[in-house]
């Protein structure tokens, strides 16, 4: 599982300066696609001191650290499970059944890049930079993410970029819905 996972990460790597040869060290596999959720793990800690930045400047919701948690474990796993199954049926559709599972790959192991430039992105807001800085680099970390989404799907899946900008934008979709329950759920 090292190997995979070490592969998973240099091949990230690469989609994440726009190199498509990085698809070449994801696996593409449905066992491979079912390998590439490691990466949930490996994100978690990030997830995790992300959300703590966040409520020790703006205060743990209502319902306390715990049921945020709670919620938060909740929608996380939802995310992760929730985009593949959803993208499942785009990709029939679309004639690219046989490409989803590298996709898939591909899509969850970039998303450690992802998690960690958000990670890195917070710390100028807890070292106390102006909050104009540190919203700028925010919106610049999430044009990345959309840029790098898109570009993994584009050519994972071999689908022109209007398809490609459907997946993103369902991924922004399903992420928009899990953080109003996230907000719901851990009592505001």
């Amino acid at each position: 599982m090292r190997a995979v996972i070490a592969a998973g990460i240099a091949g990230a790597l690469l989609l994440g300066r726009g190199r498509r040869e990085g698809l070449a060290l994801v696996e593409t596999s449905a066992d491979g696609a079912w390998r590439s959720f490691a990466a949930a793990l490996i994100c978690l800690p990030a997830l995790l001191a992300i959300r703590f930045f966040a409520w020790a400047s703006l205060g743990t919701p209502d319902g306390g650290a715990m049921r945020a948690l709670i919620a938060e474990a909740t929608a996380y796993a939802i995310a992760w499970v929730g985009f593949a199954l959803l993208s499942l049926p785009l990709a029939q559709s679309w004639g690219r059944e046989a490409a989803w599972p590298h996709f898939i790959a591909a899509w969850n192991w970039t998303n450690i890049l992802q998690y960690g430039l958000m990670l890195v992105l917070t710390v100028p807001g807890a070292i106390g930079l102006p909050p104009g800085v540190t919203q700028t680099l925010t919106l610049l970390g999430i044009a990345y993410a959309f840029w790098l989404e898109w570009f993994v799907a584009r050519h994972a899946l071999g689908v022109d970029g209007a398809k490609a900008a459907a997946l993103v934008g369902l991924d922004l979709a399903l992420g928009l819905f899990l953080a109003g329950m996230i907000r719901t759920l851990s009592g505001g």
